[in-house]
């Protein structure tokens, strides 16, 4: 071999590892920014700071979970709706390291008022300020049924609310803010609501809202998370964003997101319920809040 070829040889070999080089150095630092923000989103709030496995066997955990079960004025909860909370294990246990809120057909005499349905509402006793919050759940199903998994400030003057109980409720809602993770309306099956209501957006006019169809909600465990800093909330189902919170002026009516909430679990029956619905689970896997 001659050593011009060899030369041409070399020059050859030399340009292959060079475009080698420029592709390399292209495609790792595009990965990059992909890869960083990632690891931020995955790490805000890393420190596990309470959280419900729900093992064990029976009644829930009473020094984690307060049952609200005393009715608002008028003898019927807000909007219509047509059951009665109960601290019956049958409406709310334990099982195979599961919790277990069912609903139910039966009729009920409790507060001097009958009613035809009954279900559990749940209060976490543990109140945080900013962080990230996934539970992984399946929901009820039944046109009619309306389970959520949401927040209060605890704050709300409710009585009968845990927080409220223990003399925190000075403020009315809607200006005491409410942070809805999950909805879900049998009516509507498989589409997720989160919702944020404040003195500014609140009740059949909240326009802070956003959703996902997801597939098989009350067959399948899916995980519903939100983020929320002191900035912004968002909400996900599954690590897939829905919606995002994050006005441009933060005031007492559209932020008063910068104080301890706490968590609730409760099916509503609204008064379309499918007359053939007998029972229906909102089964939770665990509740875990990091900081």
């Amino acid at each position: 071999m001659t050593k011009l070829v060899k030369s041409y040889i070399l020059i050859i070999v030399g340009l292959i590892f060079l475009f080698y080089l420029i592709f390399h150095f292209r495609k790792g630092t595009d990965d990059v920014p992909k890869e960083k923000e990632a690891l931020d989103l995955s790490t805000t709030y890393n420190s596990l700071v309470w959280s419900d496995e729900f093992d064990g066997e029976g009644s829930i955990n009473r020094e984690k979970w307060f049952h609200q079960t005393k009715l608002p004025p008028g003898g019927s909860w807000w909007g219509g709706l047509i059951q009665h909370y109960t601290d019956k294990v049958t409406n709310s246990y334990v099982k195979n390291g599961y919790l277990n809120l069912v609903a139910k057909k039966e009729t009920y005499d409790d507060q001097g008022e009958i009613k035809q349905y009954t279900a559990a509402r749940l209060n976490s006793k543990f109140a945080f300020t900013y962080g990230r919050i996934e539970i992984r759940a399946k929901l009820p199903a039944g046109i009619g049924t309306w389970p959520a998994i949401w927040m209060l400030n605890k704050n709300i003057d409710e009585d009968g609310a845990y927080w409220d109980n223990l003399g925190f409720g000075t403020t009315k809602w809607p200006s005491c803010g409410e942070i809805d993770i999950l909805e879900h309306w049998g009516k509507n099956q498989d589409y997720i609501s989160s919702a944020l209501h404040n003195a500014s957006s609140y009740g059949y006019k909240v326009k802070n809202v956003g959703g996902q169809k997801i597939k098989d909600a009350s067959t399948k465990f899916h995980i519903y998370s939100l983020e929320w800093s002191e900035e912004k909330m968002i909400f996900s189902i599954d690590g897939i964003e829905h919606f995002r919170y994050q006005p441009a002026v933060k005031n007492s009516e559209t932020w008063p997101y910068d104080s301890d909430y706490y968590l609730l679990l409760n099916i509503a029956i609204e008064p379309d319920i499918d007359p053939n619905f007998i029972e229906s689970p909102m089964v939770v896997d665990y509740i875990r809040i990091y900081q």
